[in-house]
């Protein structure tokens, strides 16, 4: 029998990744992110709701989301989901969800990217083709 536990969110991150070490040393980053889901009624209400996830990265991904990623980053997540249950010792039971990430992917959606101008690729092709001509004659 084959079973299936799998989930991938896009969102931000609500606060800036958390590093630990194990005793063996291992890294664990803790994470949280919020997705949001805006969606228009019937009768044209704009309505939005925020979805809060803690996210938990292990090893080399754990390093490297605590060095790169800080709070308000648009991140894309591909991970399983993680049950803890435990009970108090006033026999309270407590569960909470955790999402074990896999795979941590910086989106590019909204940030502005530094890309050269159309006019400045093309200035820059003439003075290289110019530059050529001169040594060939």
């Amino acid at each position: 029998m084959n079973y299936v536990n799998n989930i991938y969110l896009l969102g931000n991150l609500t606060r800036n990744p958390e590093i630990k070490y194990t005793n063996e040393g291992i890294a664990i980053t803790e994470m949280g992110l919020a997705v949001n889901k805006k969606w228009t009624d019937k009768n044209g209400k704009e309505s939005e709701m925020v979805d809060f996830f803690n996210v938990t990265t292990w090893s080399s991904l754990a390093e490297n989301c605590a060095a790169a990623l800080k709070k308000g980053d648009r991140v894309l997540i591909s991970g399983h989901l993680n049950l803890r249950s435990w009970e108090n010792k006033e026999g309270k039971k407590y569960n909470i969800t955790n999402i074990t990430a896999d795979i941590v992917a910086a989106s590019l959606e909204f940030d502005p990217v530094s890309i050269p101008e159309k006019n400045n690729l093309e200035k820059s092709k003439k003075e290289n083709m110019k530059k050529e001509k001169v040594k060939i004659t």
